[in-house]
């Protein structure tokens, strides 16, 4: 009979949503939290919606614009094609070409930072992103799929429209 080994790591599931006081909350999968990140004095709850991004292990959920939001769509869609470019020359036989990397960074109620190296992934579809949401009280940093989060800021915006 197999015995289960508690992990010393939580594994990320699906985050509940933030109370009307929280900035962004992270769960682990018995749906316990890990971390939430408050609204200081002076700031209100009044403020843009929530977006998730579903990771690979879990899910993050915090405040985002709309505005925002657009933004990171164009970023990741003119990542995407710079992938497809990439692929597309190098099936062609020709030598690959550096190209930049994506270096997305929004300061709202969280500092939210998206990084991808195109020069590194075969397509859009094996490319990862490294995602960094943090405030001055909690620091969350992971991979996510590049689908899967063009997929979740193009719900959102379906969402809030």
């Amino acid at each position: 009979m197999a015995t289960s080994v508690p992990s010393l790591y939580p594994t990320l599931s699906p985050a509940p949503s933030p109370s009307s006081s929280e900035i962004f909350a992270v769960s682990d999968r018995s749906g316990g939290r890990i971390g939430a990140s408050f609204l200081g004095s002076g700031m209100t709850s009044l403020t843009p919606a929530q977006i998730t991004f579903n990771l690979l292990q879990g899910a993050v959920q915090f405040r985002f614009s709309p505005d925002a939001a657009q933004e990171l769509k164009a970023a990741l869609m003119d990542l995407v094609s710079r992938l497809k470019a990439i692929a597309a020359r190098t099936s062609q036989g020709a030598s690959r070409t550096p190209e930049a990397s994506l270096e997305y960074q929004h300061t709202g109620d969280v500092f939210l930072e998206v990084f991808c190296n195109p020069n590194i992934w075969p397509s859009p579809f094996a490319a990862k992103l490294l995602i960094t949401l943090r405030d001055d009280r909690i620091r969350l940093t992971t991979e996510a799929e590049l689908t899967q989060i063009l997929d979740d800021v193009s719900q959102y915006l379906d969402a809030v429209a």
